[in-house]
């Protein structure tokens, strides 16, 4: 099947290097994906908003030949469900790796503090404990030698969502900072944070338990949980 990796903020493709072994293996077709604004350090970033990376996506699945798998880890889950409603009828699985759909009018995270067009990867300290499980100082230190500046836009801008058969697409999340009974139990009190997610009707749930960049700390197993979804929607479709 075609798999979309749509990375976190702060990321380009390459953060997915250690988690795509498996998938090529089992000879599916990968791309991992630099969003606009992310190419380096120095690259422009004005005006580059949540609707400029929905669209990127969209544009590849458009050139996909046949049903995609959509993972976005992070802030990319917002982005893999913008393109879910914008193609619900070419996505045949989106995963959402330590993420989630976000609903109409949502923001993925506008208290992120920013430098003119874009925001830096923050002091560690503005962090959750949780966010950091298994992030010892060498992947601390290779993290944030890598990390580009995200977008403005991208973490501010406005979810917009007008296709309902986004709920209908098959989707897996992948739970990493906390089990995923807790979404359970967020879902039965009605949090807005997991609204649109209980609105999803087919929803399988993995749990992996390390910090926020299981890409990082947990590469092989989340690359095993990607493709046992994978596999899973290839068996359901006929599509390989």
């Amino acid at each position: 099947m075609e798999i979309i990796l749509v990375p976190g903020f702060w990321l380009d493709a390459s953060s997915w290097s250690e988690v795509t072994p498996p998938l090529v293996d089992a000879g599916h077709r990968v791309t991992p994906l630099t969003l606009p604004g992310l190419e380096s350090v120095d690259a422009p970033r004005a005006g580059i908003g949540l609707r400029d990376h929905i669209d990127a996506v969209t544009a590849v699945v458009d050139m996909a030949d046949g049903p995609v798998v959509l993972v976005g880890h992070s802030g990319g889950g917002a982005i893999i469900h913008g393109v879910l409603d914008a193609r619900p009828e070419r996505v045949a699985r989106a995963i959402y790796v330590d993420s989630g759909p976000l609903g109409e009018g949502g923001v993925i995270n506008d208290e992120l503090p920013a430098e003119g067009d874009g925001i830096p990867l923050p002091p560690w300290d503005l962090f959750d404990d949780a966010d950091l499980v298994d992030m010892d100082a060498g992947l601390r230190g290779m993290f944030r030698n890598r990390a580009i500046p995200q977008p403005k836009g991208v973490a501010c801008d406005k979810q917009h969502l007008q296709d309902e058969r986004r709920y209908n697409v098959p989707a897996t999340v992948i739970v990493c900072e906390f089990p995923s009974a807790m979404l359970h139990e967020w879902m039965a009190a009605g949090s807005p944070f997991t609204a649109e997610l209980a609105r999803m009707k087919d929803v399988e749930y993995v749990d992996l338990p390390t910090g926020h960049w299981p890409q990082f700390t947990r590469p092989a197993e989340l690359g095993a949980a990607i493709l046992a979804a994978v596999e899973q929607t290839a068996d359901a479709t006929g599509a390989r």
